[in-house]
């Protein structure tokens, strides 16, 4: 069921990436050198009028940032008592903390929103209620408040199995519309209960930023690929507004104060009443997953919107899979997608500024066998809050430099077994490099131009290196990876993780084998990347990196927690989203825990004498994914997104296999959790 409808079943297809790049074991016999070669933060900048430039980004940094790591550890840290693995229908947090529902599937959200009713639904009210499969969760200052802010939230795909009573297996019209209406994103006016950590929705009357986005929102494109012949339909001849947003997976908070959503598996939604018998069409449909024979969806969005449909639209599926941009405290602005950060699954995007004050934004690519990318504006940052300031910050994703990862393993590719045993060096780790697809305004892929490069961008990044005679410069190809999610620059050492979320076919037979940075074969569990920018400048072209966790069951010899001692770490499988709160702590939540368990949200140090501690906070209930989170910038408050609870082979809304959270049937919702015991009131305490 999760694999149905979350991604379109994309393990039983062929993996998308067929290209011939190398992996890591080509790379070394090659003879490569192989060595020497915002969230707490962001919303502590915001309440005191938005980010200045990065104080990490400088040629001290890299040295600094652990020590500084591990001293604010030291003085915040993580004391609670680790939640042991389960499988109840409920969050589960450790003693001394509460939770509370903050927002759920059909809540208004809108004025004159009507109060949710599983047997009354419909496309109008489902435009003006809170939408389904919430995922990326931020909360935002408002009006200078502590006791104000706005919760902004992604609604990723939905269930209709669980959605509609006797849900046959295709979705009428009207179930589509409200399908249509459940996908987007929502912004939603919050309030402190009392002086805790608890939040409740805005009383009526104070909700002036409220908003619903779905797939009717008039969104503007911008960047080199808006307006190109590409991107034009026969309802957009220009090519330069597109209505609705698909799959928003993951997310970040710009220094700047708005909201970056990531489209991701944009391609379970198009169907196919004709077949697409152009070689060149047919090509780049598959490579991001889409359909070129005769289909139909589930969701049946073709069958009351054409432009689902790729044979009477064939450039439709181009205007999704891109990074959006959403300005919560303009409601009435319409949201962005931004061309210059390449097309692809998007889990998230999230933003540093860097030593010569431009903006950076990393991204990963959900898919297995995949790639790494990162962005660098050509415009700098404007330090103050002042409303031209904030409109130049507002523009400077439109244009600039777009990279994609090369990393190289410093051992010998004989003690890369595939087991997940450290080499001999004692660590999984190496160096890397950024590949430049996009540089000052020019194609960096010989046969691209630049608006290809963007919006076809898997095919861009997997021809690099790929010599006339069709052979593969191993010095000039990215790095395949087990499925790069979400990516995020730590506001307190500088670093940069990467969630990798796991790759079962990792190393079976006629895949890529195992390399240094995705060490294990047929990989349930996944792995933590620590990435440091060179010089700690997050512009820059170089890079080292380790792998900090590889996850799975600590008694299990293929698992490394950062060197700590794997007796006192809790188990974790598949790392999904990843945050910080103000002491540089990582903290991580999972999906798909392939250790028999509930997923959940876990803490771990990364410097200081705790680094690898790591330990869980919070399991989510059965048949779901936790998502989010979010830790406040008074760090009294987690936030986590209890996605798709119950979606569990079976399950309906006359056969409910989760209440979850009130004792009915399972809705999505959105979770406050808090420090309840007198005396300290920090998370993590």
């Amino acid at each position: 069921m999760t694999c149905f409808f979350r991604c379109g079943n994309a393990c039983d297809h062929a993996v998308p990436n067929r290209s011939e790049n190398p992996y890591f074991g080509d790379v070394v016999a090659e003879g490569m050198s192989r060595r020497g070669v915002l969230k707490a933060g962001a919303a502590a900048a915001l309440a005191l009028g938005f980010a200045s430039t990065d104080p990490l980004a400088s040629p001290a940094a890299a040295a600094t940032g652990d020590a500084r790591a591990a001293r604010l550890a030291a003085k915040a840290p993580l004391t609670f008592p680790s939640v042991p693995p389960n499988t109840l229908d409920t969050v589960v947090v450790p003693n001394g903390y509460d939770w509370s529902p903050l927002m759920s599937w059909g809540d208004p959200v809108l004025p004159g929103a009507p109060t949710f009713g599983i047997d009354r639904q419909s496309a109008a009210a489902q435009a003006q209620q809170f939408g389904y499969n919430n995922d990326f969760t931020a909360l935002l200052p408002l009006d200078g408040d502590d006791d104000r802010g706005l919760l902004v939230c992604n609604h990723e795909y939905t269930n209709e199995e669980l959605m509609f009573r006797g849900w046959t297996g295709a979705s009428t019209p009207e179930q589509a519309r409200i399908a249509m209406a459940a996908h987007g994103m929502s912004v939603v006016e919050v309030e402190r209960v009392g002086r805790t950590g608890e939040w409740r929705r805005t009383a009526r009357g104070r909700r002036a930023h409220n908003r619903r986005i779905h797939v009717g929102t008039p969104f503007r494109l911008t960047g080199p690929a808006a307006g190109s012949e590409l991107v034009r339909t026969t309802a957009d001849p220009e090519g330069t507004t597109v209505l609705g947003t698909l799959n928003n997976c993951a997310g970040g908070v710009t220094p700047w104060g708005t909201v970056l959503s990531g489209e991701e598996n944009f391609n379970q939604y198009f169907g196919v009443s004709e077949a697409v018998t152009d070689a060149e069409q047919v090509a780049a449909l598959s490579r991001y997953g889409l359909p070129s024979a005769v289909t139909s969806t589930s969701r049946r969005f073709e069958e009351v919107d054409a432009r689902f449909d790729i044979s009477r639209e064939p450039n439709e599926v181009n205007r999704f899979g891109w990074v959006v941009e959403v300005d919560p405290y303009e409601p009435d602005a319409a949201p962005v997608k931004h061309t210059a950060l390449g097309r692809f699954k998007h889990e998230g995007a999230n933003v540093r500024i860097a030593a010569d004050g431009r903006a950076v934004a990393y991204m990963g690519d959900d898919e297995r066998f995949d790639y790494l990318y990162k962005f660098v504006s050509r415009k700098t940052f404007r330090k103050g809050s002042s409303a031209a300031a904030r409109r130049h910050n507002k523009t400077l994703l439109e244009d600039g430099d777009l990279y994609v990862a090369q990393l190289t393993g410093d051992s010998p590719a004989a003690e890369i077994d595939g087991t997940g045993t450290l080499p001999s060096d004692g660590a999984f780790d190496g160096t890397g490099r950024w590949l430049p697809l996009v540089l000052d305004g020019e194609s960096m892929v010989p046969g691209f131009t630049v608006e290809e490069v963007l919006v076809h961008t898997r095919l861009a990044a997997d021809a690099l290196g790929r010599r006339a005679d069709g052979t593969v410069d191993v010095r000039q190809a990215p790095t395949k990876m087990d499925r790069p999610e979400d990516v995020e620059p730590n506001p307190v050492n500088g670093k940069v993780y990467v969630a990798l979320t796991n790759n079962t076919q990792r190393g079976t037979t006629g895949r890529p084998g195992v390399d240094e940075a995705n060490p294990r074969t047929a990989n349930r569990h996944g792995q933590v990347l620590e990435l440091t920018e060179r010089r700690g400048d997050a512009a820059a072209d170089r890079f080292t990196w380790m792998l900090f966790v590889v996850a799975g069951d600590p008694a299990d010899a293929g698992t490394w927690f950062g060197g700590f001692d794997k007796s006192q770490v809790s188990p974790i499988s598949c790392p999904d989203n990843v945050a910080f709160d103000g002491a540089g702590n990582l903290w991580i939540s999972t999906d798909g825990n392939a250790l028999g368990a509930n997923d959940g949200l876990f803490a771990v140090a990364v410097a200081g004498p705790e680094r690898g501690h790591l330990k869980q906070f919070a399991t989510v209930p059965v048949g779901a994914e936790c998502c989010g989170p979010w830790i406040t910038e008074d760090q009294r408050t987690v936030l986590i997104a209890v996605q798709h609870p119950g979606e569990i082979d079976g399950a309906s809304v006359d056969n409910p296999l989760s209440t979850f959270p009130y004792g009915d049937m399972p809705r999505p919702t959105v979770c406050t959790i808090w420090r309840k015991a007198p005396g300290v009131k920090r998370v993590g305490a």
